[in-house]
């Protein structure tokens, strides 16, 4: 390959432009339909938005174009922001500091079905070949104080350019950008940058003290007398979004096995803490709620796991996904997410939901406390859905097979994915059935709790997966299913009433509901405990 010389503003500008433009692809698409669509008319805006974007690089990028410098920087941006573009494009997400949390937060095994031979070739074209070209360019950076007059110069004459555009076009600019406030997240690279920066921050903070809550935490009246064991599970899912759940009005017949369950409580209009594991997870365990959340709060105080320990509760969290997000950091923890040998519920390197089940009952046993159980499933997490469920639960097809959408129709996507939510059904239905055989077999009261982190989007809008900014997240995001079956005996020891808690399965609920829920239904009393937000709390019966 021949060595170029090339000036440094010249690189920088020809920088500017790659990453303006095939950089940027579905950024200007959806900026194009925000602005009024492509017309002649409408051209000189459109011009006039892409020369404000170039010219802002162009100045960002000017100011790092020292020796040494330049060439680290310039082939990092193009590197990055190549694979950020083709991931906006192809799943339809957008960046923000959630999705870079999401990105570390991730386990290697799930990551890797996000590679693709398009990836590749997007990294290749886009990425790798134009840093090559970079590297092996002798750049000539302009000399000591007249270079930096020089770079100062371009720079700021830049941005004067591009302020004096935007104020020329500002009328017309500002209804687009106000009424479509994910463009700041699909404009790529200001888009991870800003994300990056902000998720290290967080994560660099200062040394974390957690704060203890719920210390007063105490069994309340209907434990006493009581010499009967309880086992509660807390089924946490992964990527299960109402619309797709037969119980909640879906046409195709998802769910046909809890749709039998005597007892269950389906709850239909919930919504979710967040749109990302990494956020709905300690989000939903906290005392915090939606409006309140944040990393640092979460992580800063103890969670509702805590407080039923402090309450005399065993608790042990089960994981068949990428981690609890901290929520278990104090409690037992078990990852049953990889194979051991010889697994009837694993298929490679993958693990089944079903095995969070393994040894359940002698868990029990082996416990001299009450217990509360938490099953963390690997659900429906995608891309590659139909990886989620053994082959026998393949209720709808063709399926996607692969991570590459762009190579499967929306209908086999949707088969997939629907495909999963039959076997999750079919793992809730086996959870229930086991709970009430050890309800009746060794005289324990038993109940499970069910509810997904976060939904799903299934090329609504042509987005795919999940992620989204909770803002302007689509409701196939936000909507979750929940719902509740509890044991004869859970309901009488607690003076539960089902007609009640059956009256209010169609109210608007959240998972702010869920940490004083639990404490309300397992009768904790604690000055954390807030009742507007407890569930059970008006479906009590006096003694």
């Amino acid at each position: 390959m021949l060595v170029r010389r090339v000036d440094a503003p010249v690189l920088t500008l020809v920088v500017a432009l790659l990453l303006a433009s095939a950089g940027n692809v579905k950024f200007w698409s959806i900026f194009t339909h925000a602005a009024g669509g492509f017309s002649l008319a409408n051209l000189p805006l459109l011009a006039g938005a892409f020369l404000i974007v170039v010219l802002f690089f162009n100045a960002c990028l000017t100011m790092a174009s020292f020796r040494y410098v330049a060439k680290p920087v310039l082939i990092a941006l193009v590197l990055t922001a190549s694979a950020a573009s083709y991931f906006i494009a192809a799943y339809g997400i957008v960046i923000d500091k959630a999705m870079i949390q999401n990105v570390f937060e991730t386990d290697a095994r799930e990551a890797t079905e996000l590679i693709s031979w398009n990836l590749a070739a997007k990294l290749g074209l886009l990425g790798v070949l134009p840093s090559l070209l970079i590297a092996r360019a002798d750049i000539r950076f302009p000399p000591g104080a007249r270079g930096l007059l020089k770079r100062t110069g371009i720079a700021g004459g830049s941005l004067l350019l591009a302020t004096l555009l935007l104020v020329l076009f500002f009328k017309s600019l500002a209804p687009a950008l106000r009424e479509h406030r994910e463009l700041r997240f699909l404009l790529t690279p200001t888009n991870f940058i800003q994300a990056m920066h902000g998720y290290l921050r967080n994560r660099w903070s200062t040394g974390i003290v957690v704060a203890p809550l719920g210390r007063d935490a105490v069994k309340g009246r209907a434990w006493a007398g009581q010499h009967r064991k309880t086992l509660t599970v807390i089924v946490v899912g992964e990527t299960a979004r109402a619309a797709s759940f037969s119980l909640n009005g879906y046409s195709r017949l998802t769910n046909p096995l809890l749709e039998r369950q005597a007892g269950l409580i389906n709850f239909s209009h919930v919504s979710s803490c967040g749109t990302a594991t990494a956020i709905s997870v300690p989000c939903v365990f906290s005392a915090l709620g939606r409006d309140g959340y944040s990393q640092s709060k979460a992580s800063s105080q103890e969670g509702l796991l805590d407080v039923l320990t402090h309450a005399g509760f065993a608790v042990v969290w089960r994981d068949n996904n990428s981690g609890c997000k901290g929520v278990c950091d104090r409690v037992k923890y078990e990852d049953v997410s990889r194979p051991t040998g010889h697994d009837s519920h694993c298929a490679g390197d993958e693990c089944y939901d079903e095995r969070l089940l393994e040894g359940l009952p002698e868990l029990l046993r082996n416990s001299s406390r009450d217990l509360v159980v938490v099953l963390h499933q690997k659900g429906s997490h995608g891309p590659v859905y139909a990886s989620r469920y053994p082959r026998e639960f393949a209720r709808f097809g063709p399926v996607c097979a692969t991570n590459q959408f762009e190579k499967c129709t929306r209908e086999s996507i949707q088969a997939a994915y629907d495909n999963t939510i039959v076997y999750t059904d079919y793992f809730l239905s086996k959870t229930i059935d086991l709970l009430r055989e050890t309800a009746e077999g060794e005289g324990v009261d038993t109940a499970m709790l069910y509810f997904s982190d976060h939904g799903e989007s299934l090329g609504e809008n042509n987005v795919y997966l999940h992620g989204a900014p909770y803002f302007f997240a689509p409701r196939e995001q936000t909507e979750v299913p929940m719902m509740l079956w509890m044991s004869e005996g859970f309901g009488e020891r607690f003076h539960i009433d089902r007609r009640c808690l059956d009256e209010r399965r169609n109210q608007p609920l959240s998972h702010d509901n869920i940490f004083h829920s639990v404490l309300g239904m397992l009768d904790v009393n604690t000055a954390v405990l807030n009742p507007r937000l407890d569930l059970f709390h008006s479906c009590i019966r006096a003694a």
